[in-house]
């Protein structure tokens, strides 16, 4: 079994993406995946439990890596019989270093999108959901009353915030040199060139996709994730009308790129 990461920005496509290769007959596409998290609990007990302290420092090293790849592998062993699983989770881009210890050369999509396309659909989600209770918003520290407020707050919290620190962190650490960065706006207008290039990446033979009609089989529960929950594809393919300066205003949607020049510098060299 081979095991792909889908480690994306939130907003970014990756649902649409995780949709997209499910039409290979070769590959096993989750939604939102919580593996990394029993390996992190499990990594929390190898760390701190006195069983593993018992014997000299490294001797448990190579048991604990192969513990970690059967346990991921066994757990979509009992899942399917395709040879290809595609792991959607954010958090595989942070833990990297790791990953690959007990993974070696491990194949990383990473969906990314320009921010301010990001951050106007997490506002029309808010403005769609109203009767919804979020858990960013606190009155007292009146952090969400307005839609700069609103942005701020996206932008230092999880997700929006929490997957830009982790791109700076991979881009410092030189590790998103060994991802393949899928740019949505990329993947919209030309999509059969995208997905050529995200095979080649994979050293997978290519797939002809039709994108005309993608079939959504790989499903979430929206109501897991409250407020911002919006899973839901749209079958065909079509070019995208930015709409940020409706949505956040020109001059917000300015402020967006000028604070965040890091940002577009990576995504426009991709």
């Amino acid at each position: 079994m081979q095991v792909i990461f889908n480690s994306s920005f939130p907003r970014a496509g990756s649902t649409l993406l995780q949709n997209v290769l499910a039409q290979n007959p070769s590959m096993y596409c989750s939604q939102t995946s919580g593996v990394i998290e029993l390996l992190y609990a499990a990594r929390q007990n190898f760390t701190t439990l006195d069983e593993f302290k018992l014997k000299e420092p490294g001797f448990f090293d190579k048991a604990w890596k192969g513990f970690c790849r059967s346990a991921m592998e066994g757990f979509y062993g009992g899942l399917t019989d395709r040879p290809v699983v595609v792991d959607k989770s954010r958090g595989w881009i942070n833990y990297y270093s790791w990953l690959e210890r007990f993974y070696p050369n491990p194949k990383v999509l990473v969906c990314v999108r320009d921010l301010r396309a990001i951050l106007a659909s997490m506002e029309k989600l808010h403005r769609k959901n109203a009767h919804l209770s979020d858990p960013n918003d606190n009155p007292a520290a009146m952090n969400f009353v307005t839609v700069d407020r609103r942005v701020a707050r996206w932008m230092e919290s999880p997700p929006v915030g929490l997957a830009c620190e982790r791109l700076k962190d991979a881009i410092q650490k030189g590790n998103h040199k060994k991802f393949f960065f899928v740019v949505y706006e990329k993947l919209m207008a030309n999509p059969k060139a995208v997905m050529e290039s995200v095979y080649n990446y994979l050293e997978l033979p290519n797939y002809d996709h039709d994108f005309d009609n993608v079939q959504q089989v790989v499903t979430e529960n929206d109501g897991v994730h409250g407020v911002y929950g919006d899973h839901n594809i749209r079958p065909k393919f079509e070019a995208v009308v930015p709409d940020w300066d409706a949505v956040l205003g020109p001059k917000l949607s300015a402020a967006i790129v000028e604070r965040n020049g890091w940002f577009y510098d990576f995504v426009l060299k991709t």
